[in-house]
């Protein structure tokens, strides 16, 4: 070896000591640091110990602390591990780092008996896999897939679809309890037991709080006239006919939501057969004909026009046979059943006025008068009415999960007063019973509501995990897990959904006070997210989550818009399946409802399989590529 060669050794073995001076040192503060931590948690935990992944969690937000890139460049550059991926194990990652510094600069030194990988890594990732098993069972066939679905209420009665979704993948079923009632939850539970037994997978039922979920009020309707469209040529000439499903039983059975539907007296629909033809003179006094297709159900009849007609309520109706449409018309009359016009059309751009107001008050579109000067601002009610006062002038509002962005403007007798600053050119419309966020108001709410703590006794009965919507702080967490208590289901998961800025901010102080206690999942909600923290910072948010529940091996469920142009209108959407592939770093992807919903899950599973094998979260598995 020559002396130069000596020279470059000994000044890279001086490098290598720095390293291990700062590494040791750090590895010391972390302990010190996060013993401090978890001291404020000794009250929740009366055993006196806390479990691994708290231990680990602590290390991993106490590492946090630091700025690492330096650190890391170096060690970059010195060709050894980095820290980048230690939030599975901290404490072994630093102990592995330290090892192998020790075997490169000491010559005399002697490992210990006890392997500094004992519990490493691996032992890190097994925790979190037994835990994602804990709260979603098993993995369906060869994939490390979760898939959640979000049921709709055509799951109660559509035995044939839940059996699909099992098939397809999915091994979580999510019932909203904002929407439907108890009686239609059960008929979804029934089927979904049903295609467990039916297809030997297993499910696990999700049941969503709703929380306070603060929606807009309803809108004035319209007259009550139902606007029969056919589809024409260029040549004005009919191609495809208008249709519309006649029913007796107008509340209980949703054949087809996508068709109007509208009653008819049960002496008509026993006479009903295909072919048969309705007269009726519509709401432009022109004569026209509803053909009878074919019985949908015990209870609906699918209808077809073929020229555009203006259905009114109570109209009459001829019932006539093939054979006497065009003859003589001696046959008997029915009165047609009443409907409810569509809600008026309330649309808003940038820099006009908007009055929230209580929810007694039914939303109307602004008011002009004839010379355009603007009498009345546009209104919609908020349902719970008694944010109005909490609010103040300059907090920004936003509705529709962000569609629509305000700033309190004037506080009023009437209500609140907004200023629209982010709507689409064309305008955004409101609708009813869309959500209201208030990021910068404290609504001063309790965590469960009264809805809440009723629906709750029926998810303790039935579902296999509770999802926590709304959750802000440890303390909501004791509300919820004392009310599990008082319903003999202590054992029941835990779903902490994120969906607020305040509850990004207590994330640790909520997975801290909890795991070892009660077994938990995360959902990162990025739909509230977003409209609370900005899409740009949710991109950054969502990294941040997804290490910091890695570091406490508590399973996340990636949630909101995956895959949504496929499963709302069947179309592909490349960006949209490069947001599915970043979502494998969590343990359970959720889709929403939609037409299309067992397409959706078909390619979110392929995404997913073919992800895992290049990555497990963040880690590079480096597959051989094919070129």
């Amino acid at each position: 070896m020559t002396a130069a060669q000596n020279i470059t050794n000994d000044s890279y073995k001086d490098v290598l000591k720095q390293i291990l001076t700062e590494v040791t040192g750090l590895r010391q503060e972390i302990e010190a640091l996060s013993n401090q931590r978890l001291q404020k948690y000794h009250q929740h935990f009366h055993s006196g110990f806390f479990s691994k992944s708290a231990y680990n969690l602590a290390h991993y937000l106490a590492m946090r602390q630091f700025d690492l890139r330096h650190l890391q460049d170096r060690l970059a550059q010195a060709g050894l591990s980095s820290l980048g991926r230690a939030e599975a194990s901290v404490l072994s990652t630093f102990d592995a780092l330290i090892d192998i510094l020790l075997r490169a600069t000491n010559k005399n030194y002697q490992p210990g008996e006890k392997s500094p990988n004992e519990y490493g890594l691996n032992r890190g990732q097994q925790l979190l896999e037994q835990h994602t098993i804990e709260l979603f069972g098993p993995f369906h066939d060869y994939s490390k897939a979760h898939v959640m679905v979000t049921l709709g209420t055509d799951a109660s009665w559509d035995y044939g679809l839940v059996n699909a979704l099992l098939k397809k993948g999915m091994t979580c079923a999510r019932i909203n309890c904002a929407h439907d009632a108890p009686s239609v939850w059960q008929g979804m539970i029934n089927n979904i037991r049903r295609a467990e037994t039916e297809t030997g997978r297993t499910c696990r039922i999700l049941m969503d709080l709703a929380g306070h979920k603060i929606r807009t009020g309803g809108i004035a309707l319209e007259p009550p006239v139902h606007h029969i469209k056919v589809k024409k040529d260029r040549a004005g000439k009919t191609v495809a006919s208008g249709y519309l499903i006649l029913t007796v039983d107008p509340e209980n059975s949703p054949t087809d939501m996508s068709l109007f539907r509208i009653s008819i007296p049960k002496e008509l629909h026993k006479k009903l057969a295909p072919g048969m033809f309705l007269e009726f003179i519509d709401n432009q006094e022109k004569q026209r004909y509803l053909k009878v297709e074919k019985a949908l159900s015990s209870s609906d009849w699918l209808v077809s026009c073929d020229k555009s007609a203006y259905l009114a309520p109570a109209c009459q109706l001829r019932l006539l046979t093939a054979e006497k449409k065009n003859g003589k018309k001696n046959a008997d009359t029915y009165t047609l059943g009443k409907f409810d016009g569509v809600p008026l059309d309330i649309r808003l751009t940038k820099d006009e006025l908007l009055l929230l107001t209580a929810d007694h008050f039914v939303g109307k579109p602004a008011e002009y008068s004839a010379s355009g000067v603007l009498i009345h601002p546009a209104h919609i009610g908020c349902t719970l009415s008694k944010v109005i006062s909490k609010i103040k002038v300059g907090q920004p509002v936003w509705i529709d999960d962000g569609k629509l962005g305000a700033v309190v403007e004037k506080i009023t007798d009437q209500g609140a007063l907004l200023r629209i600053t982010e709507a689409k050119p064309e305008g955004v419309r409101i609708q009813s019973d869309k959500g209201i966020n208030f990021p910068e108001t404290d609504l001063d709410l309790p965590p469960l509501s009264e809805k809440d703590l009723t629906d709750l006794d029926f998810v303790c009965v039935h579902a296999d995990l509770v999802g926590f919507s709304f959750v802000e702080t440890l303390a909501d967490m004791e509300c919820l897990m004392a009310e599990l208590v008082k319903r003999n289901a202590s054992e029941l998961p835990i779903i902490a959904k994120i969906e607020t800025n305040k509850a990004v901010k207590n994330l640790p102080d909520i997975i801290l006070g909890t795991i070892g206690r009660h077994n938990l999942g995360i959902m990162i909600a990025r739909g509230d997210l977003a409209v609370e923290l900005g899409s740009a910072r949710l991109a950054e948010i969502q990294e941040e989550l997804l290490w910091l529940c890695e570091a406490a091996h508590v399973p996340v469920i990636w949630a909101t818009q995956v895959l949504e142009s496929i499963a709302k209108k069947g179309v592909r959407s490349r960006p949209e399946f490069t947001d599915a592939a970043m979502a494998v770093r969590a343990e359970c992807v959720m889709l929403n409802k939609g037409p299309y919903i067992l397409d959706a899950i078909e390619a979110l599973v392929n995404v997913m399989i073919r992800m895992h094998e290049h990555q497990r979260k963040k880690f590079s598995r480096l597959r051989a590529l094919q070129w």
